[in-house]
């Protein structure tokens, strides 16, 4: 399955695709005239009991990156004109990791990466979006890694590993900002 424009959905371990940012994404998406694919992962432990455990995160990762690669298998992406690939938190990681393992040459939309994310991203393949009150990635890895491959970064000032600062009105106001730039990348 592919048609001319393809997004491609990697959630986070307790953030999927009904949460604003890719709720959000999606439907912009879908306005713009392209297919989304939502991928989906069952993993046998809670993103808060990972949190600073490397070897529990590198399991998590393995485990849902065979789950990535048999959904996705059967897409001819080479058949796409324009691919997106849009994670979020540990999807970031696994949406540059399949970008990079399968050639895709994938756009990437990477909502509060992972520090391991930068491992995978390819160099000028797109815009990161972080919060600076973001217990998973801190500020100064996302900004030396972002420099480092030519990656736009958005920072969301006291923004969390939502891109949420805890002031509704404010936290609606900036997702607002943030689709803005979603939908120009589209």
């Amino acid at each position: 399955m592919c048609s001319e424009k393809l997004v491609v959905i990697f959630p986070g371990m307790g953030y999927n695709g009904d949460k604003p940012l890719l709720y959000y994404t999606k439907k912009l998406a879908k306005a713009a005239g392209y297919d989304v694919i939502d991928v989906t992962y069952e993993l046998p432990v809670k993103a808060k009991d990972i949190l600073n455990d490397k070897e529990g995160m590198k399991a998590a990762f393995e485990i849902a990156a065979k789950q990535v690669e048999e959904q996705l298998g059967e897409v001819e992406f080479e058949k796409c004109e324009k691919i997106l690939f849009v994670g979020k938190s540990i999807g970031t990681a696994l949406a540059a990791y399949y970008d990079k393992t399968y050639n895709i040459g994938a756009t990437q939309l990477v909502f509060t990466p992972v520090p391991q994310t930068f491992d995978f991203l390819r160099a000028e393949s797109g815009t990161v979006f972080h919060g600076n009150a973001d217990p998973w990635c801190k500020t100064d890895i996302a900004k030396a890694r972002c420099e480092e491959l030519g990656l736009e970064l958005v920072i969301v000032e006291k923004g969390n590993h939502s891109l949420e600062t805890g002031e509704v009105i404010s936290d609606i106001q900036e997702m607002g900002n943030v689709m803005k730039i979603v939908g120009a990348m589209l």
